[in-house]
């Protein structure tokens, strides 16, 4: 699939997509984003790429780095994570050799990759004198309030989607409570978000699909979610082949 859309000599651009300490004498910071072109397609999970260069120096990219790879191609914008298997130099070019570790797909810009998932979740609409203490990431658990049930089935570094037999109206704002499996430790996480969809589900009434963009995450959290889409995409390729 991946050749169907890719060519040699094709724009990417690479965004680190947890804390890496890159190699180099400027010490980059996290989540930049790096400029680079398609080298070789070696395989549908597998390419290489030239090294980034910048202000003539080329950066060292580690290995085992993972990277969410966004494909300038003649049919548009693609995107995919990776990992960087190896990376060395050949006749006077440095190259990282990449394994493609999702589907390829098409998206918009700064949108982030999504996984399809079941997990069980909790939430209630905020008070609107609660919103910003939220925001200011103050801890309060009002145990008066009761938690409404409800599941998510897909999330990305930026929102949610998930079904609730509660109905939250558009633009509302929301607290909700998950827990992730991430690098084989259960995490706990509260989250704000808002409502940007809400609407009955035509074969369950009764049940309502919501979509939420994250408001005011913390790096760490967001990092932490997408580690967990990195992991169980991981296992979800190795899986289908076997």
């Amino acid at each position: 699939m991946l050749s169907k859309y890719v060519s040699i000599g094709d724009k990417i651009e690479l965004e680190a997509v947890n804390k890496v300490h890159h190699e180099n004498e400027y010490g980059i910071s996290a989540r930049k984003t790096y400029k680079s072109q398609v080298y070789d397609i070696m395989s549908e999970d597998q390419i290489k790429i030239a090294m980034p260069i910048e202000q003539g120096k080329v950066i060292l990219l580690p290995v085992d780095g993972e990277y969410n790879l966004c494909f300038y191609t003649k049919t548009g914008l693609y995107q995919c994570l990776s990992r960087v298997a190896d990376r060395y130099k050949s006749n006077n070019i440095f190259i990282l050799q990449m394994d493609i570790t999702t589907d390829i797909r098409k998206y918009q810009r700064r949108e982030y990759y999504r996984l399809n998932c079941v997990l069980d979740m909790q939430s209630r609409e905020l008070e609107e004198n609660e919103i910003p203490k939220v925001m200011e990431h103050v801890q309060f658990i009002d145990t008066d309030i009761t938690l409404n049930n409800g599941m998510i089935v897909d999330i990305s570094g930026g929102g949610a989607r998930f079904i609730s037999n509660v109905k939250y109206p558009a633009d509302s704002v929301i607290l909700f409570k998950f827990n992730l499996c991430v690098s084989g430790k259960v995490m706990e996480y509260q989250l704000m978000g808002q409502v940007l969809l809400s609407q009955e589900l035509e074969i369950r009434p009764g049940d309502y699909e919501h979509r939420i963009q994250f408001l005011n995450i913390m790096n760490d959290d967001r990092e932490g979610i997408i580690r967990y889409i990195f992991e169980e995409e991981r296992k979800n390729r190795r899986r289908e082949k076997g």
